[in-house]
């Protein structure tokens, strides 16, 4: 573990060190641009890093984290992560990460204040909400929260196929899928949880977005 900040640059220093030596055209490559294939909603924990626990290299995967990886309609950030990464970068698979023993979900699932964040963790509880019935029945606490971190991703699947960023690139024609996975701490695994969308199908109709009008050319 890293206790001081001078310890990053040393610890970057000898990253550089291996890395060049390993292949001497690795950074060369990178700050010719980046196309990658994947956008990574994740959770900011640090344990949960995207590439690491993936086998990927940087310019594999662009990524955004929040707080229990969260699609909300009012984030501006994650708005702009998401337009640039469908837009501009042309990726071709979004992917939801959560994990098992996420502090946001367990702290969600309770009733103390823990400052500002409580404004966020709200739409968690929104997500248990909606599944009260199933979450309630179940008595074990882990397992019940370990249920909400999946219920919660697969809710963030489906507001971000409610997104019109989203809806607008699959109209276009552009190949989007949009994927639900869950982290397990414990053991390193990566759990698809077979939620992925890929177009408006089996989506309330009041979400539907028109596809824009194009000016009729002169």
């Amino acid at each position: 573990m890293i206790n001081s900040y001078n310890e990053l640059f040393e610890k970057n220093k000898k990253w550089v060190a291996a890395t060049t030596q390993e292949n001497p055209d690795f950074f060369t490559n990178l700050a010719n641009g980046q196309s990658p294939k994947f956008l990574w909603i994740g959770c900011s924990d640090s344990r949960v890093p995207a590439n690491e626990i993936t086998g990927t290299q940087p310019g594999d995967i662009f990524v955004h984290r929040n707080i229990a990886n969260m699609v909300i309609h009012t984030d501006m950030s994650m708005l702009s992560v998401l337009d640039y990464s469908v837009n501009v970068l042309g990726v071709q698979h979004i992917i939801v990460c959560g994990h098992y023993g996420c502090g946001g979900v367990l702290t969600a699932m309770g009733h103390k204040q823990v400052g500002l964040i409580d404004n966020w963790l709200r739409h968690i509880k929104d997500v248990y909400r909606l599944h009260q019935n199933e979450l309630n029945a179940i008595t074990d606490l882990k397992k019940r929260s370990d249920r909400l971190v999946e219920l919660n991703v697969h809710e963030q699947v489906h507001d971000l196929a409610k997104t019109s960023i989203v809806q607008n690139a699959w109209a276009n024609g552009q190949q989007l899928q949009v994927h639900g996975i869950v982290y397990d701490i414990k053991n390193g695994i990566l759990n698809d949880l077979n939620v992925t969308v890929d177009n408006t199908g089996g989506m309330d109709d009041v979400y539907r977005f028109e596809l824009p009008k194009v000016s009729e050319q002169v």
